[in-house]
């Protein structure tokens, strides 16, 4: 018998299979996945016998089923075919294969299709890839764990929703109930049910108001410095991006009044403008909201952590303030709640939901409901404000604890102004530091800072270091900052020589 086994070996008993017996991903998909690999690479060649399925449990370790349910998929999918009382066969035309050989045959050289002018600009943008989850990376969040026992609770309430039908491209009801009465109450929003639209975060907000508003070719104006993944998507759609700066006081507004009315959109976040952390003051909101109006312009306001604030209440929104229904607000539950939710909101003025709503379902029809669902009975039996306290307090204890520790000029050479709002600031860098250069040491020494300078439009960037201290326990903060010494020094040693 065992001499029998062995006539019947051939190239595929070869083969190293590495399964990974921890992954989500089943054993039998695993194991389709590799046997198509080495039957495209033409490891286990054309016609080749595979292992018998008894043969094969033994061969690579697993279950009879996982055998039937991977040679299956590759029956299925014309890798394999099977003779009657013989066994399963590598397929004489493998798909992959055969256009191989059909420009081996031609002898022609291969033509690569083309990729769109905002691919290749999102290619060289390191801002989109998720960044390792070490000390300073920014949009880290840390719910505690009665928030999620909580989220746990709601969540197994629901699991039923995930076999249902197609839903509201606008989002769940009860969801956009429950934000519509907190932006009322938190940010003093003019908005109702109607209004609001449920988005797989604030970027998918921001690409849904880009391509409903918005035509290639408009201009566009844009805080500098400004929010990368804004720009890109802003890029992404063809418009022509006018770069107006930043003070103090946020956006300055004036500026817009040189280009008339020629800006079709421009983008702000004035309650904690990105990346510097100014605060759109009154008198420039009521000036931004009527220069909108008196050129027909929209105002795209990106309010991602308004809910952050620690020493006073915050002005409030555009929104709130605009008569003229010309702003449109986008928020989001990744810095509040948990980024892994996916769930951001849009509040657009009545005359303009129908477009939405249309632009709406030719990008994904509707939000997945569990995750709205479980979060629209979050808010609304009142545990948001709780979690939202809690949270606020431990931010502050990390933000106090990081610019301690930034502070001290024996560890480093930083200067740090204390930031009133959200969950990252700015440490500037002694004068002639290189903030993309001083990015990649600290990359390379394991903490994650963003350079300031790549942020810019203008000719004449501005230097310092963007650090994210939500999430930041006292260990990873002395750890990270002892990392970010390392890093200064190591450069100036290579910039010595």
């Amino acid at each position: 018998m065992e001499r029998s086994s062995r006539r019947h070996e051939g190239p595929a008993h070869l083969v190293h299979v590495a399964l990974e017996r921890h992954s989500t991903m089943p054993i039998s998909r695993q194991l389709y996945l590799q046997l198509r690999q080495a039957i495209v690479s033409g490891q286990i060649p054309a016609a080749a016998r595979l292992p018998s399925t008894r043969a094969a449990t033994k061969l690579w370790s697993v279950s009879r089923g996982s055998v039937v349910e991977a040679y299956e998929t590759l029956l299925n999918e014309g890798y394999a075919s099977g003779r009657a009382g013989s066994g399963t066969y590598v397929a004489k035309d493998v798909p992959e294969r055969s256009v191989t050989a059909v420009h081996a045959q031609t002898q022609r050289a291969a033509v690569s299709p083309r990729l769109s002018r905002a691919a290749l600009a999102s290619i060289q943008s390191a801002v989109l890839e998720p960044p390792p989850q070490v000390p300073f990376v920014t949009g880290r969040s840390a719910p505690d764990a009665k928030t999620r026992s909580i989220l746990k609770r709601l969540a197994y309430r629901h699991v039923g929703i995930l076999s249902d039908h197609y839903r509201d491209p606008q989002g769940e009801l009860l969801l956009r109930e429950t934000v519509s009465s907190y932006l009322a109450a938190a940010r003093g929003l003019r908005c109702s049910p109607e209004r609001i639209f449920i988005t797989a975060g604030s970027q998918q907000a921001i690409d849904l108001a880009i391509r409903t508003l918005t035509n290639p070719g408009d201009q566009v104006a844009m805080e500098d410095p400004g929010y990368p993944p804004a720009r890109l998507a802003l890029a992404a759609h063809g418009t022509q991006q006018v770069a107006v700066p930043v003070d103090g006081d946020g956006i300055r507004v004036d500026s817009l009044a040189e280009h008339g009315d020629a800006i079709q959109a421009v983008y702000v976040t004035p309650s904690n403008q990105y990346p510097t952390g100014a605060v759109l003051s009154m008198a420039r909101r009521l000036a931004l909201v009527d220069w909108a109006a008196a050129n027909g312009s929209w105002i795209l306001e990106d309010d991602y952590d308004s809910e952050f604030r620690y020493d006073e209440r915050p002005l409030a929104a555009l929104q709130g303030i605009d008569d003229h229904q010309t702003v449109i607000y986008i928020g989001t539950f990744s810095k509040a709640l948990l980024p892994g939710l996916r769930l951001g909101y849009l509040v657009v003025p009545d005359r303009v939901v129908p477009a939405f709503r249309r632009m709406r379902i030719l990008l994904d029809r509707f939000p997945a409901p569990f995750q709205q669902l479980v979060v629209a009975d979050f808010l609304r039996e009142g545990h948001f404000s709780s979690h939202l306290r809690r949270l606020r307090e431990a931010y502050r204890t990390s933000r106090n604890s990081l610019v301690s520790a930034l502070g001290d000029r024996k560890a480093t050479p930083f200067t740090v102004n204390t930031p009133h709002q959200g969950v990252h600031m700015i440490a500037h860098l002694p004068e002639g530091t290189d903030d993309v250069a001083f990015a990649g040491a600290a990359r390379r020494a394991g903490v994650t800072v963003l350079p300031i300078s790549p942020m810019c439009i203008g000719k004449s960037p501005r230097q310092g270091l963007l650090l994210g201290f939500s999430a930041l326990t006292d260990a990873e903060i002395d750890v990270g900052v002892a990392r970010l010494g390392h890093a200064l020094d190591g450069l100036k040693r290579k910039g010595s020589r």
